[in-house]
Protein backbone atom coordinates (compact mmCIF):
# COMPACT_ATOMS: atom_id res chain seq x y z
CA UNK A 1 0.00 0.00 0.00
CA UNK A 2 1.76 3.30 1.04
CA UNK A 3 4.79 1.30 1.92
CA UNK A 4 6.10 0.69 -1.40
CA UNK A 5 8.46 3.61 -2.33
CA UNK A 6 11.46 1.90 -0.20
CA UNK A 7 11.39 -0.78 -2.32
CA UNK A 8 11.41 0.88 -6.03
CA UNK A 9 14.26 2.75 -4.89
CA UNK A 10 16.32 -0.25 -3.68
CA UNK A 11 15.36 -2.09 -7.00
CA UNK A 12 15.99 1.24 -8.53
CA UNK A 13 19.37 1.42 -7.12
CA UNK A 14 20.14 -1.81 -7.94
CA UNK A 15 19.39 -1.07 -11.79
CA UNK A 16 21.50 1.38 -11.89
CA UNK A 17 24.33 0.01 -10.40
CA UNK A 18 24.46 -3.45 -12.42
CA UNK A 19 24.37 -1.17 -15.42
CA UNK A 20 26.95 1.02 -14.78
CA UNK A 21 29.13 -1.76 -14.32
CA UNK A 22 27.96 -3.33 -17.57
CA UNK A 23 28.55 -0.56 -19.44
CA UNK A 24 32.21 0.21 -19.10
CA UNK A 25 33.40 -0.97 -22.04
CA UNK A 26 31.09 1.29 -24.21
CA UNK A 27 33.04 4.14 -26.79
CA UNK A 28 29.73 5.80 -27.21
CA UNK A 29 30.93 9.66 -25.56
CA UNK A 30 27.12 9.67 -25.17
CA UNK A 31 26.72 7.15 -23.23
CA UNK A 32 29.94 7.76 -20.74
CA UNK A 33 28.64 10.99 -19.99
CA UNK A 34 25.18 10.39 -19.26
CA UNK A 35 26.18 7.97 -16.60
CA UNK A 36 28.45 11.23 -15.13
CA UNK A 37 25.15 12.95 -14.80
CA UNK A 38 23.48 10.58 -13.53
CA UNK A 39 25.91 9.65 -11.00
CA UNK A 40 25.61 13.64 -10.34
CA UNK A 41 21.71 13.68 -9.46
CA UNK A 42 21.72 15.64 -12.35
CA UNK A 43 18.45 13.16 -14.35
CA UNK A 44 17.33 15.98 -17.10
CA UNK A 45 20.84 16.13 -18.36
CA UNK A 46 21.61 12.25 -18.12
CA UNK A 47 18.19 11.96 -20.40
CA UNK A 48 19.24 13.89 -22.81
CA UNK A 49 22.34 12.11 -23.42
CA UNK A 50 21.10 8.92 -23.25
CA UNK A 51 18.86 10.25 -26.16
CA UNK A 52 22.36 11.11 -28.29
CA UNK A 53 23.76 8.56 -27.22
CA UNK A 54 20.35 6.31 -28.47
CA UNK A 55 20.91 8.08 -31.90
CA UNK A 56 24.76 7.15 -31.89
CA UNK A 57 23.70 3.61 -31.61
CA UNK A 58 21.03 3.84 -34.09
CA UNK A 59 23.55 4.87 -36.56
CA UNK A 60 26.17 2.16 -35.55
CA UNK A 61 23.05 -0.42 -35.70
CA UNK A 62 24.34 -1.18 -32.23
CA UNK A 63 20.42 -2.89 -31.29
CA UNK A 64 21.92 -3.60 -27.52
CA UNK A 65 23.38 0.01 -26.79
CA UNK A 66 19.73 1.40 -28.02
CA UNK A 67 18.12 -0.64 -25.57
CA UNK A 68 20.19 0.34 -22.43
CA UNK A 69 20.19 3.55 -23.23
CA UNK A 70 16.19 3.37 -23.51
CA UNK A 71 16.19 1.23 -20.22
CA UNK A 72 17.60 4.09 -18.16
CA UNK A 73 15.51 6.73 -19.47
CA UNK A 74 12.55 4.39 -18.72
CA UNK A 75 14.02 4.36 -14.76
CA UNK A 76 14.49 8.38 -15.15
CA UNK A 77 11.05 8.70 -16.48
CA UNK A 78 9.61 6.63 -13.35
CA UNK A 79 12.05 8.20 -10.82
CA UNK A 80 10.13 11.78 -11.93
CA UNK A 81 6.64 10.40 -11.58
CA UNK A 82 6.13 10.72 -15.54
CA UNK A 83 4.74 6.72 -14.99
CA UNK A 84 3.45 6.70 -18.52
CA UNK A 85 6.22 7.92 -20.29
CA UNK A 86 8.22 5.51 -18.73
CA UNK A 87 5.88 2.82 -19.81
CA UNK A 88 6.01 3.87 -23.20
CA UNK A 89 10.31 3.73 -23.00
CA UNK A 90 9.96 0.60 -21.52
CA UNK A 91 7.87 -1.04 -24.57
CA UNK A 92 10.01 1.22 -26.84
CA UNK A 93 13.15 -0.71 -25.70
CA UNK A 94 11.59 -4.38 -25.59
CA UNK A 95 11.47 -3.65 -29.42
CA UNK A 96 15.48 -4.13 -29.79
CA UNK A 97 15.99 -6.41 -27.29
CA UNK A 98 16.90 -10.64 -28.07
CA UNK A 99 14.25 -12.33 -26.30
CA UNK A 100 16.64 -15.53 -26.77
CA UNK A 101 20.45 -13.77 -26.55
CA UNK A 102 21.88 -14.17 -23.22
CA UNK A 103 23.68 -11.22 -23.28
CA UNK A 104 20.50 -9.03 -23.32
CA UNK A 105 18.67 -11.10 -20.69
CA UNK A 106 20.06 -8.91 -17.53
CA UNK A 107 18.74 -5.88 -19.72
CA UNK A 108 14.90 -7.43 -20.17
CA UNK A 109 14.60 -8.43 -16.83
CA UNK A 110 15.41 -4.74 -15.93
CA UNK A 111 13.58 -3.79 -18.30
CA UNK A 112 10.63 -5.71 -17.24
CA UNK A 113 10.63 -4.70 -13.82
CA UNK A 114 10.38 -1.28 -14.35
CA UNK A 115 7.77 -1.44 -16.67
CA UNK A 116 5.99 -3.20 -13.85
CA UNK A 117 6.86 -0.59 -11.33
CA UNK A 118 5.53 2.28 -13.63
CA UNK A 119 2.12 -0.06 -14.17
CA UNK A 120 2.02 -0.41 -10.18
CA UNK A 121 2.61 2.99 -9.35
CA UNK A 122 -0.59 3.96 -12.29
CA UNK A 123 -2.66 1.31 -9.81
CA UNK A 124 -3.10 -1.33 -13.04
CA UNK A 125 -1.95 -4.33 -10.58
CA UNK A 126 -3.12 -7.43 -12.49
CA UNK A 127 -0.58 -6.18 -15.36
CA UNK A 128 2.09 -5.39 -13.01
CA UNK A 129 2.21 -8.91 -12.24
CA UNK A 130 2.81 -10.48 -15.48
CA UNK A 131 5.25 -7.58 -16.13
CA UNK A 132 6.98 -8.93 -12.60
CA UNK A 133 7.14 -12.27 -13.70
CA UNK A 134 8.76 -11.28 -17.15
CA UNK A 135 11.88 -9.78 -15.09
CA UNK A 136 11.68 -12.72 -12.78
CA UNK A 137 12.05 -15.22 -16.23
CA UNK A 138 15.15 -13.45 -17.50
CA UNK A 139 17.24 -13.12 -14.35
CA UNK A 140 19.69 -14.77 -13.77
CA UNK A 141 20.83 -13.19 -10.31
CA UNK A 142 19.37 -14.31 -7.16
CA UNK A 143 19.78 -11.11 -5.43
CA UNK A 144 17.47 -9.42 -8.16
CA UNK A 145 15.01 -12.04 -8.66
CA UNK A 146 14.04 -12.04 -4.57
CA UNK A 147 13.56 -8.39 -5.39
CA UNK A 148 11.60 -8.98 -8.08
CA UNK A 149 9.04 -11.81 -6.11
CA UNK A 150 9.03 -9.34 -2.95
CA UNK A 151 7.27 -6.65 -5.94
CA UNK A 152 4.98 -8.94 -7.87
CA UNK A 153 4.23 -9.68 -3.98
CA UNK A 154 3.14 -6.80 -2.83
CA UNK A 155 1.52 -6.34 -6.20
CA UNK A 156 -0.70 -9.31 -4.88
CA UNK A 157 -0.84 -7.83 -1.67
CA UNK A 158 -2.31 -4.99 -3.43
CA UNK A 159 -5.04 -6.76 -4.91
CA UNK A 160 -5.72 -8.14 -1.74
CA UNK A 161 -4.67 -11.54 -2.61
CA UNK A 162 -3.18 -12.10 0.58
CA UNK A 163 -2.26 -15.80 0.38
CA UNK A 164 -0.66 -15.80 -2.77
CA UNK A 165 1.36 -12.65 -1.29
CA UNK A 166 2.21 -14.27 1.52
CA UNK A 167 3.38 -17.81 -0.29
CA UNK A 168 5.45 -15.41 -2.36
CA UNK A 169 6.96 -13.89 1.00
CA UNK A 170 7.58 -17.27 2.64
CA UNK A 171 9.27 -18.62 0.07
CA UNK A 172 12.06 -15.76 -0.52
CA UNK A 173 12.32 -15.59 3.19
CA UNK A 174 13.90 -19.23 3.16
CA UNK A 175 16.44 -18.62 0.66
CA UNK A 176 17.61 -14.44 2.45
CA UNK A 177 18.54 -16.16 5.45
CA UNK A 178 22.23 -15.21 5.42
CA UNK A 179 21.11 -11.73 4.06
CA UNK A 180 20.24 -8.90 6.79
CA UNK A 181 18.82 -6.59 4.84
CA UNK A 182 16.85 -9.03 2.50
CA UNK A 183 15.35 -10.96 5.20
CA UNK A 184 14.76 -7.80 7.36
CA UNK A 185 12.66 -6.45 4.63
CA UNK A 186 10.59 -9.61 3.90
CA UNK A 187 9.85 -10.58 7.41
CA UNK A 188 8.37 -7.14 8.01
CA UNK A 189 6.45 -7.56 4.58
CA UNK A 190 5.27 -11.34 6.10
CA UNK A 191 4.72 -10.16 8.89
CA UNK A 192 2.53 -7.02 8.15
CA UNK A 193 0.71 -8.83 4.95
CA UNK A 194 -0.16 -11.77 7.91
CA UNK A 195 -2.14 -8.99 9.54
CA UNK A 196 -3.59 -7.31 6.71
CA UNK A 197 -5.05 -11.05 6.25
CA UNK A 198 -5.91 -11.58 9.77
CA UNK A 199 -6.93 -9.12 11.86
CA UNK A 200 -6.31 -11.23 15.22
CA UNK A 201 -2.68 -11.60 14.07
CA UNK A 202 -0.30 -10.58 16.30
CA UNK A 203 3.13 -9.00 13.90
CA UNK A 204 4.42 -6.42 16.36
CA UNK A 205 7.57 -9.31 17.17
CA UNK A 206 8.26 -9.76 13.92
CA UNK A 207 8.43 -5.72 12.86
CA UNK A 208 10.37 -4.48 15.60
CA UNK A 209 12.96 -7.43 15.16
CA UNK A 210 13.19 -6.34 11.01
CA UNK A 211 13.21 -2.55 12.28
CA UNK A 212 15.89 -3.66 14.70
CA UNK A 213 17.88 -5.24 12.23
CA UNK A 214 17.53 -2.86 9.94
CA UNK A 215 19.30 -0.01 12.29
CA UNK A 216 22.11 -2.38 13.57
CA UNK A 217 22.57 -1.97 9.29
CA UNK A 218 22.33 1.88 9.41
CA UNK A 219 19.29 0.62 6.42
CA UNK A 220 17.09 4.08 6.52
CA UNK A 221 15.06 3.32 3.14
CA UNK A 222 14.77 0.10 5.15
CA UNK A 223 13.62 1.79 8.69
CA UNK A 224 11.37 3.93 7.33
CA UNK A 225 9.23 1.14 5.57
CA UNK A 226 9.47 -0.78 9.33
CA UNK A 227 8.30 2.30 10.95
CA UNK A 228 5.28 2.99 8.51
CA UNK A 229 4.16 -0.73 9.31
CA UNK A 230 3.94 -0.51 12.91
CA UNK A 231 2.38 3.05 13.01
CA UNK A 232 -0.54 1.39 10.90
CA UNK A 233 -0.17 -2.00 13.31
CA UNK A 234 -0.74 0.60 16.23
CA UNK A 235 -2.97 3.09 14.90
CA UNK A 236 -6.31 1.78 16.41
CA UNK A 237 -5.19 -0.03 19.46
CA UNK A 238 -2.17 2.10 20.52
CA UNK A 239 -2.33 5.60 19.02
CA UNK A 240 0.53 7.10 21.01
CA UNK A 241 2.59 4.09 19.79
CA UNK A 242 1.25 4.82 16.64
CA UNK A 243 2.37 8.58 17.17
CA UNK A 244 5.83 7.64 17.86
CA UNK A 245 6.68 5.48 14.79
CA UNK A 246 5.09 8.12 12.72
CA UNK A 247 6.92 11.24 14.07
CA UNK A 248 10.29 8.49 13.93
CA UNK A 249 9.49 7.94 9.95
CA UNK A 250 8.58 11.50 9.27
CA UNK A 251 12.24 12.37 10.24
CA UNK A 252 13.37 9.36 8.36
CA UNK A 253 11.98 10.34 5.30
CA UNK A 254 13.18 13.78 5.91
CA UNK A 255 16.71 12.57 6.20
CA UNK A 256 15.98 10.56 3.29
CA UNK A 257 14.76 13.80 1.51
CA UNK A 258 11.67 11.37 0.09
CA UNK A 259 8.81 13.76 -0.39
CA UNK A 260 6.44 10.73 -1.11
CA UNK A 261 7.38 9.20 2.37
CA UNK A 262 7.28 12.48 4.12
CA UNK A 263 3.86 13.03 3.25
CA UNK A 264 2.58 9.28 3.87
CA UNK A 265 4.15 9.70 7.61
CA UNK A 266 1.92 12.90 7.79
CA UNK A 267 -1.05 11.25 7.09
CA UNK A 268 -0.51 8.71 9.69
CA UNK A 269 0.46 11.42 12.13
CA UNK A 270 -2.78 13.76 11.41
CA UNK A 271 -4.75 10.39 11.90
CA UNK A 272 -3.12 9.87 15.98
CA UNK A 273 -2.05 13.19 16.68
CA UNK A 274 -3.73 15.94 18.98
CA UNK A 275 -6.30 18.56 17.00
CA UNK A 276 -4.24 21.92 17.70
CA UNK A 277 -1.74 20.43 15.99
CA UNK A 278 -3.30 18.86 13.20
CA UNK A 279 -3.41 22.31 11.12
CA UNK A 280 0.46 22.77 11.13
CA UNK A 281 0.77 18.87 10.00
CA UNK A 282 -1.91 19.81 7.16
CA UNK A 283 0.44 22.80 6.07
CA UNK A 284 3.17 21.07 5.86
CA UNK A 285 1.20 18.58 3.74
CA UNK A 286 0.22 21.12 1.30
CA UNK A 287 3.63 23.06 1.24
CA UNK A 288 5.59 19.22 0.54
CA UNK A 289 2.33 18.28 -1.81
CA UNK A 290 2.74 21.08 -3.94
CA UNK A 291 5.96 20.68 -4.37
CA UNK A 292 6.45 17.13 -5.54
CA UNK A 293 3.08 17.84 -7.98
CA UNK A 294 5.94 21.18 -9.34
CA UNK A 295 8.71 18.88 -9.46
CA UNK A 296 6.42 15.95 -11.72
CA UNK A 297 4.81 18.31 -13.76
CA UNK A 298 8.05 20.24 -14.76
CA UNK A 299 9.93 17.04 -15.50
CA UNK A 300 7.24 15.64 -17.77
CA UNK A 301 7.65 18.80 -19.00
CA UNK A 302 11.11 18.62 -19.95
CA UNK A 303 10.58 14.96 -21.57
CA UNK A 304 7.89 16.04 -23.43
CA UNK A 305 10.15 18.84 -25.38
CA UNK A 306 12.77 15.70 -25.16
CA UNK A 307 10.41 13.58 -26.91
CA UNK A 308 9.73 16.10 -29.36
CA UNK A 309 12.73 16.95 -30.29
CA UNK A 310 12.93 12.68 -31.13
CA UNK A 311 10.33 13.17 -33.43
CA UNK A 312 12.14 15.65 -35.76
CA UNK A 313 15.03 13.65 -35.49
CA UNK A 314 13.20 10.90 -36.60
CA UNK A 315 12.28 13.08 -39.09
CA UNK A 316 16.02 13.93 -40.31
CA UNK A 317 16.66 9.60 -39.62
CA UNK A 318 14.68 8.51 -42.40
CA UNK A 319 15.98 11.52 -44.64
CA UNK A 320 19.49 10.21 -44.13
CA UNK A 321 18.34 6.69 -44.26
CA UNK A 322 17.03 7.06 -48.04
CA UNK A 323 20.29 8.88 -48.42
CA UNK A 324 22.27 6.07 -47.28
CA UNK A 325 20.06 3.63 -49.39
CA UNK A 326 21.04 5.93 -52.52
CA UNK A 327 24.45 5.21 -51.18
CA UNK A 328 24.38 1.88 -50.78
CA UNK A 329 23.04 1.50 -54.60
CA UNK A 330 25.72 3.64 -55.63
CA UNK A 331 28.67 1.38 -54.14
CA UNK A 332 26.98 -1.84 -55.63
CA UNK A 333 27.56 -0.24 -59.04
CA UNK A 334 30.61 0.97 -58.21
CA UNK A 335 31.73 -2.37 -56.86
CA UNK A 336 30.63 -3.97 -59.88
CA UNK A 337 32.30 -1.62 -62.34
CA UNK A 338 35.05 -2.60 -60.47
CA UNK A 339 34.89 -6.05 -60.16
CA UNK A 340 34.64 -5.85 -63.81
CA UNK A 341 37.64 -3.58 -64.39
CA UNK A 342 39.60 -6.16 -61.97
CA UNK A 343 39.03 -8.65 -64.32
CA UNK A 344 40.09 -6.86 -67.60
CA UNK A 345 42.75 -5.43 -66.02
CA UNK A 346 43.75 -9.20 -65.07
CA UNK A 347 43.46 -9.88 -68.63
CA UNK A 348 45.73 -7.05 -69.33
CA UNK A 349 48.40 -8.03 -66.79
CA UNK A 350 48.36 -11.27 -68.48
CA UNK A 351 50.03 -10.44 -71.36
CA UNK A 352 51.88 -7.40 -69.41
CA UNK A 353 53.52 -9.93 -67.44
CA UNK A 354 54.28 -11.79 -70.74
CA UNK A 355 55.44 -8.63 -72.90
CA UNK A 356 57.67 -7.76 -69.06
CA UNK A 357 59.43 -10.90 -69.41
CA UNK A 358 60.32 -10.30 -73.16
CA UNK A 359 61.46 -6.65 -72.55
CA UNK A 360 63.37 -8.15 -69.57
CA UNK A 361 65.12 -10.51 -71.51
CA UNK A 362 66.07 -7.91 -74.40
CA UNK A 363 66.93 -5.50 -71.52
CA UNK A 364 69.42 -8.44 -69.96
CA UNK A 365 70.65 -9.42 -73.10
CA UNK A 366 71.62 -5.50 -73.98
CA UNK A 367 73.59 -5.59 -70.93
CA UNK A 368 75.09 -8.32 -71.18
CA UNK A 369 76.08 -6.90 -74.93
CA UNK A 370 77.32 -3.76 -73.19
CA UNK A 371 79.70 -5.37 -70.39
CA UNK A 372 81.89 -7.35 -73.53
CA UNK A 373 81.89 -4.16 -75.68
CA UNK A 374 82.96 -2.05 -72.13
CA UNK A 375 85.24 -5.44 -71.68
CA UNK A 376 86.63 -5.05 -75.07
CA UNK A 377 86.97 -1.32 -74.85
CA UNK A 378 88.51 -1.35 -71.72
CA UNK A 379 91.57 -4.56 -73.23
CA UNK A 380 92.32 -1.94 -76.22
CA UNK A 381 92.22 1.21 -73.93
CA UNK A 382 94.55 -0.97 -71.55
CA UNK A 383 97.00 -1.91 -74.18
CA UNK A 384 96.96 1.30 -75.86
CA UNK A 385 97.75 3.35 -72.82
CA UNK A 386 99.26 0.89 -69.99
CA UNK A 387 101.45 -1.34 -72.28
CA UNK A 388 102.78 0.26 -74.69
CA UNK A 389 103.51 2.96 -71.91
CA UNK A 390 105.44 0.32 -69.64
CA UNK A 391 106.87 -1.05 -72.96
CA UNK A 392 108.51 2.83 -74.08
CA UNK A 393 109.81 2.57 -70.91
CA UNK A 394 111.41 -0.49 -70.97
CA UNK A 395 112.96 0.11 -74.20
CA UNK A 396 114.38 3.72 -72.65
CA UNK A 397 115.85 1.78 -69.93
CA UNK A 398 117.28 -1.07 -72.41
CA UNK A 399 118.97 1.01 -74.73
CA UNK A 400 119.15 4.52 -72.91
CA UNK A 401 123.48 4.83 -71.58
CA UNK A 402 122.21 6.82 -69.00
CA UNK A 403 119.09 5.98 -66.91
CA UNK A 404 116.78 9.20 -65.82
CA UNK A 405 115.92 7.92 -62.81
CA UNK A 406 113.43 11.17 -62.71
CA UNK A 407 112.39 10.55 -65.90
CA UNK A 408 111.59 7.08 -65.66
CA UNK A 409 109.28 7.83 -62.14
CA UNK A 410 107.40 11.02 -64.15
CA UNK A 411 106.45 8.56 -66.81
CA UNK A 412 105.56 5.87 -65.00
CA UNK A 413 103.34 8.20 -62.79
CA UNK A 414 101.55 9.21 -66.03
CA UNK A 415 100.87 6.07 -66.59
CA UNK A 416 99.27 5.27 -62.72
CA UNK A 417 97.22 8.11 -63.26
CA UNK A 418 96.05 7.37 -66.92
CA UNK A 419 95.09 3.87 -65.34
CA UNK A 420 92.98 5.27 -62.67
CA UNK A 421 91.20 7.33 -64.97
CA UNK A 422 90.55 3.91 -67.01
CA UNK A 423 88.95 2.86 -63.49
CA UNK A 424 86.95 5.91 -63.13
CA UNK A 425 85.55 5.43 -66.73
CA UNK A 426 84.51 1.87 -66.62
CA UNK A 427 82.88 2.15 -63.10
CA UNK A 428 80.78 5.16 -65.14
CA UNK A 429 79.74 3.03 -68.17
CA UNK A 430 79.51 -0.24 -66.24
CA UNK A 431 77.34 0.72 -63.03
CA UNK A 432 73.54 1.26 -64.85
CA UNK A 433 70.98 2.75 -62.09
CA UNK A 434 67.59 0.56 -62.48
CA UNK A 435 64.71 2.17 -64.04
CA UNK A 436 62.55 3.73 -61.51
CA UNK A 437 59.29 2.06 -62.86
CA UNK A 438 61.13 -1.06 -62.56
CA UNK A 439 62.69 -0.10 -58.59
CA UNK A 440 58.55 -0.32 -58.22
CA UNK A 441 57.29 -2.66 -59.59
CA UNK A 442 60.22 -4.71 -57.65
CA UNK A 443 59.22 -3.24 -54.23
CA UNK A 444 55.26 -4.02 -54.84
CA UNK A 445 55.58 -7.31 -56.12
CA UNK A 446 57.83 -8.37 -53.50
CA UNK A 447 54.73 -8.11 -51.02
CA UNK A 448 53.05 -10.73 -53.11
CA UNK A 449 52.03 -14.71 -51.78
CA UNK A 450 50.49 -17.05 -52.62
CA UNK A 451 47.42 -16.23 -50.96
CA UNK A 452 48.02 -12.45 -51.96
CA UNK A 453 47.47 -11.16 -55.26
CA UNK A 454 49.53 -7.88 -55.97
CA UNK A 455 48.34 -6.14 -59.39
CA UNK A 456 50.23 -2.73 -60.94
CA UNK A 457 49.00 -0.40 -63.34
CA UNK A 458 50.24 2.76 -65.06
CA UNK A 459 53.78 2.15 -64.58
CA UNK A 460 55.51 2.99 -67.23
CA UNK A 461 58.29 4.42 -67.88
CA UNK A 462 57.22 7.40 -69.81
CA UNK A 463 55.32 8.02 -66.51
CA UNK A 464 58.41 9.50 -64.04
CA UNK A 465 60.21 10.90 -66.73
CA UNK A 466 59.39 14.84 -65.93
CA UNK A 467 59.43 13.90 -62.50
CA UNK A 468 61.82 15.19 -59.70
CA UNK A 469 63.75 12.32 -57.37
CA UNK A 470 62.63 13.90 -54.32
CA UNK A 471 58.40 12.91 -54.77
CA UNK A 472 60.27 9.46 -56.60
CA UNK A 473 61.82 8.99 -52.86
CA UNK A 474 58.77 9.82 -51.05
CA UNK A 475 56.50 8.24 -52.59
CA UNK A 476 58.70 4.67 -52.83
CA UNK A 477 58.32 5.53 -49.10
CA UNK A 478 54.74 5.90 -48.71
CA UNK A 479 54.12 2.90 -51.25
CA UNK A 480 56.27 0.68 -48.73
CA UNK A 481 54.78 1.90 -46.03
CA UNK A 482 51.19 1.07 -47.22
CA UNK A 483 52.08 -2.59 -48.30
CA UNK A 484 53.67 -3.51 -44.94
CA UNK A 485 50.72 -1.79 -43.27
CA UNK A 486 48.45 -4.28 -45.81
CA UNK A 487 50.61 -7.04 -44.78
CA UNK A 488 50.90 -7.14 -41.16
CA UNK A 489 47.11 -5.63 -40.46
CA UNK A 490 44.42 -6.02 -43.52
CA UNK A 491 44.61 -9.91 -44.58
CA UNK A 492 43.82 -8.71 -47.68
CA UNK A 493 44.19 -11.30 -50.66
CA UNK A 494 44.02 -8.72 -53.73
CA UNK A 495 45.88 -5.27 -53.75
CA UNK A 496 46.00 -2.80 -57.00
CA UNK A 497 48.15 -0.05 -57.07
CA UNK A 498 47.34 2.49 -59.97
CA UNK A 499 49.16 5.95 -61.03
CA UNK A 500 47.85 8.30 -62.79
CA UNK A 501 49.37 11.92 -64.32
CA UNK A 502 46.78 14.72 -65.49
CA UNK A 503 46.85 17.76 -65.13
CA UNK A 504 50.16 18.96 -63.28
CA UNK A 505 48.98 16.06 -60.80
CA UNK A 506 50.55 12.83 -59.93
CA UNK A 507 47.38 10.73 -58.52
CA UNK A 508 48.16 7.20 -56.89
CA UNK A 509 45.26 4.99 -56.37
CA UNK A 510 45.48 1.69 -53.64
CA UNK A 511 42.91 -0.18 -52.73
CA UNK A 512 43.16 -3.61 -51.15
CA UNK A 513 39.59 -6.11 -50.46
CA UNK A 514 41.19 -6.89 -46.32
CA UNK A 515 39.47 -5.89 -43.28
CA UNK A 516 40.00 -1.97 -43.05
CA UNK A 517 42.02 -0.13 -40.67
CA UNK A 518 40.84 -0.74 -37.17
CA UNK A 519 40.61 1.99 -35.30
CA UNK A 520 43.35 1.90 -32.65
CA UNK A 521 45.98 1.44 -35.71
CA UNK A 522 44.36 4.53 -37.63
CA UNK A 523 46.39 7.24 -35.60
CA UNK A 524 49.65 4.54 -35.63
CA UNK A 525 53.33 6.33 -36.10
CA UNK A 526 53.19 4.32 -39.45
CA UNK A 527 50.42 6.51 -41.14
CA UNK A 528 51.06 9.11 -39.73
CA UNK A 529 54.36 9.62 -41.43
CA UNK A 530 52.67 8.75 -44.70
CA UNK A 531 50.45 11.55 -43.98
CA UNK A 532 53.40 13.94 -43.47
CA UNK A 533 55.03 12.78 -46.48
CA UNK A 534 52.64 13.19 -49.10
CA UNK A 535 51.79 16.77 -46.77
CA UNK A 536 55.41 17.64 -46.87
CA UNK A 537 55.13 17.69 -50.97
CA UNK A 538 52.09 19.63 -50.57
CA UNK A 539 49.73 16.82 -51.45
CA UNK A 540 46.78 15.33 -50.07
CA UNK A 541 46.27 11.77 -48.96
CA UNK A 542 42.44 10.41 -48.25
CA UNK A 543 41.72 6.93 -46.45
CA UNK A 544 38.43 5.80 -46.96
CA UNK A 545 37.93 2.61 -44.86
CA UNK A 546 35.13 0.38 -44.99
CA UNK A 547 35.50 -2.35 -41.84
CA UNK A 548 35.48 -5.86 -42.58
CA UNK A 549 35.08 -4.89 -46.79
CA UNK A 550 38.43 -3.44 -47.82
CA UNK A 551 40.34 0.28 -47.57
CA UNK A 552 40.55 2.96 -50.51
CA UNK A 553 43.39 5.19 -50.47
CA UNK A 554 44.03 8.18 -53.01
CA UNK A 555 46.89 10.19 -53.23
CA UNK A 556 47.20 13.74 -54.98
CA UNK A 557 50.18 15.05 -55.63
CA UNK A 558 51.17 18.19 -57.54
CA UNK A 559 54.18 18.11 -59.92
Amino acid sequence: MKYLHLLFVVLIISCHKKEINKIGETQNLYYERAYDFLDAGKSDSSFYLFEKAKQNFLENNDSLGVAKCLVNMAITQREKGDYYGSQETSLEALKYLNLKAESDRVYLSTNYNNLANATHNLSDFSKAIDFYNQAIFFSDDSLNSNIYRNNLAISYWQMQDYNSAIIIFEGILKNVENDRKQYARVLSNLAYVKWKRDINYKPAPELERALKIREKEKDLWGQNASLAHLADYYEQTKPDSSLYYARKQFLVAKTLNSGDDQIKAIERLIKVISPDSVTFYFNRYKIISDSIQQARAAAKNQFALIRYEVEKNKADNLRLEKENVEKQNRLVRQRAITGASIFLLLLAVGGGTLWYKRRKQRLELEAQNRVKETQLHLSKRIHDVVANGIYRVMSEIEHGDEVDRDGVLDKLENMYHQSRDISHDVEQETITEIPYNEQLASLLKSFAADHRKVLIAGNDAEQWDDISKRIKDEVKHVLQELMVNMKKHSQAEQVVVRFEKSEQKLNIFYKDNGVGIQQEKSNGKGLGNTVSRIESLGGKITFVNEPGKGLNITTVIPL
